[in-house]
């Protein structure tokens, strides 16, 4: 008798892949690291043989689980088609969403084309902007979704998507040598910049604050100028930006977490899109 692969099973596989290890894994998925061991032990005995083997002082893939990560991305894509090739047919009207820059660069342009793709006659209106203007237009009936970092629990918020924090910086280093360590930070309030500086703080680092901006879009062109480093997630780590070596030394940071808000009005489209939103944007990488 052949074994149905179970998609949470195989999500969960995914978060595996894209986080690194299985404690990133358990963060991404909002489970506990026996939790995530367990649904890998079931898709292990699900699929007949190892997927995951030791490698260092962590686990890797093993050429089956290697193999199995195709198959996964495919499996799960067919299901969200399914769903909404069900759900848009004949849906109609308008849909306002507002999301960080992050997730407008990575992830969401492929969700909101299968979205069109299965709902032809909703409108999209879509705004980029930070956090706490976009929950601010949410409350004011101005949005019907917003994709937003999470500061605490909302009423509103239907998903919580976590991704692990990363040092990013230019891929062809810093410009110069400096003593204290030069950070690009977004204007406050910005939870990755209390977080970079709480965690320098908490190491005794020294650090200054050589390039300051508004938007995303400053913060790439000083990262990318090799002017300092930054704290964000992988979503931000394109275009000459990649992780900072290890000889920088950095100190451990948390996890991010977004939430994925909506309207408590909001009508049946908006609520099928931010369904779609929670399962396919918990994937780091799916969409890339």
């Amino acid at each position: 008798m052949m074994r149905t692969l179970d998609p949470d099973l195989l999500k969960t596989f995914l978060a595996f892949v894209d986080g690194g290890s299985l404690a990133q894994a358990a963060s991404i998925v909002g489970r506990s690291p026996s939790a995530v061991t367990a649904q890998m032990q079931r898709l292990e005995e699900a699929v007949g043989e190892p997927l995951l083997a030791p490698q260092g002082r962590g686990r890797g893939l093993t050429p089956t689980g290697e193999d199995l990560v195709g198959h996964a991305r495919r499996i799960l894509a067919a299901h969200r088609e399914a769903w909404l090739g069900l759900k848009g047919a004949k849906a109609d009207g308008r849909i306002a969403i507002g999301t960080t820059q992050d997730f407008a660069d990575s992830g969401l342009p492929d969700l909101l084309r299968a979205f069109a793709q299965s709902h032809p006659r909703v409108r999209i209106e879509l705004r980029v902007g930070r956090s706490a203007e976009l929950a601010q237009a949410l409350q004011g009936g101005g949005l019907d979704l917003a994709i937003v970092m999470r500061q605490a629990p909302a009423p509103d918020e239907v998903a919580v998507l976590r991704e692990p924090m990363l040092w990013l910086c230019s891929q062809k280093g810093l410009a110069a040598r400096q003593e204290e360590l030069p950070l690009a930070l977004l204007d406050p309030y910005c939870g990755f910049r209390e977080a970079a500086i709480a965690a320098l703080d908490a190491a005794g680092r020294r650090y200054r604050i050589a390039a300051g901006s508004a938007s995303l879009a400053g913060l790439r062109t000083a990262v990318n100028a090799g002017i300092a480093l930054t704290l964000r997630t992988q979503r931000f780590a394109h275009s000459g930006i990649s992780e900072a070596p290890r000889g920088f030394d950095l100190p451990p940071v948390p996890v991010a977490e977004f939430a994925i808000r909506q309207r408590d009005d909001a009508e049946g489209p908006a609520r099928e899109l931010a369904t779609l939103l929670g399962a396919g944007l918990a994937l780091p990488g799916s969409f890339g």
